[in-house]
């Protein structure tokens, strides 16, 4: 192998050599992972912790009400979790008979998330730290607040355009008005909270199958008229437990099993 360090570039990133690396789009949150490798856990660890993290620290692209996916390589097999959430039970023909595409916006763009029921799946089969611990740096992102990077700072301003019509975005997500500049602080207690609230389980297979939306205001949700349609989401569990799936990779005669 002739490896060169010689690089066409302008801009270069020089290669990284480490025992345990943690990469992600947003440094805060790689430092969340490294935290948990230095804390005795293990990659699940530092990929949920991760994950957890990133729903502060760049909001643009991650929240507790999306949906999960992991691949992971565990002891000589191939782990596959399918965290996607799925249609609310609520939902029917007869709801969207009368229209002529899916919405963007609103209730009725929204499916059960699944990403807090893929993290402690993960957790409970695969992690070795405590469920909690993977919580403490996104908390204290958002209590205490975090420097708001270039790329998000742009994405958010973008959102502030599209989300203006909404009253609990402006009130969360546009301080003093408008979506924070490059380098600002920011800070969110109610997410804070929202995210305390799943630690305090502190133990994963509590939250197994159960996947719910956290709303943190029904009142204001009911002002926002989403009371007969939208509500749905906050009061339907939908049970059954997320399943991870195995896959045979061992080689037989030199040729690979799939």
């Amino acid at each position: 192998m002739n490896t060169s360090w010689k690089f066409p570039y302008a801009s270069q990133r020089m290669p990284v050599f480490a025992k345990n690396v943690v990469a992600t789009s947003q440094p805060l949150a790689a430092q969340a992972g490294l935290r948990m490798l230095m804390k005795g856990g293990n990659a699940v660890d530092a990929a949920l912790a991760t994950a957890i993290a990133l729903t502060v620290v760049e909001p643009t692209s991650n929240g507790i009400g999306g949906d999960a996916f992991a691949l992971i390589w565990n002891k000589g097999k191939l782990w596959g979790l399918n965290g996607s959430g799925k249609s609310p039970q609520a939902w029917n023909y007869e709801r969207f008979s009368g229209f002529e595409e899916m919405s963007q916006f609103g209730w009725d763009s929204v499916t059960v998330p699944g990403a807090v029921d893929a993290w402690a799946t993960l957790s409970n089969k695969l992690g070795k730290l405590p469920f909690a611990d993977l919580f403490i740096p996104g908390i204290e992102y958002a209590n205490s607040g975090f420097l708001v990077s270039p790329i998000t700072a742009d994405r958010w301003s973008e959102a502030q355009e599209k989300y203006l019509e909404f009253p609990e975005f402006c009130k969360t997500f546009l301080p003093m008005g408008k979506s924070p500049l490059a380098g600002q602080i920011f800070r969110c207690p109610d997410q804070a909270a929202s995210l305390a609230g799943i630690a305090e389980s502190n133990n994963p297979e509590d939250l197994i199958g159960k996947k719910v939306v956290i709303v943190a205001n029904l009142e204001a949700a009911k002002i926002m008229g989403v009371e007969s349609r939208g509500m749905i989401l906050a009061v339907e569990k939908e049970n059954g437990e997320m399943q991870i799936v195995t896959v045979d990779n061992s080689v037989k005669n030199g040729t690979r099993v799939k």
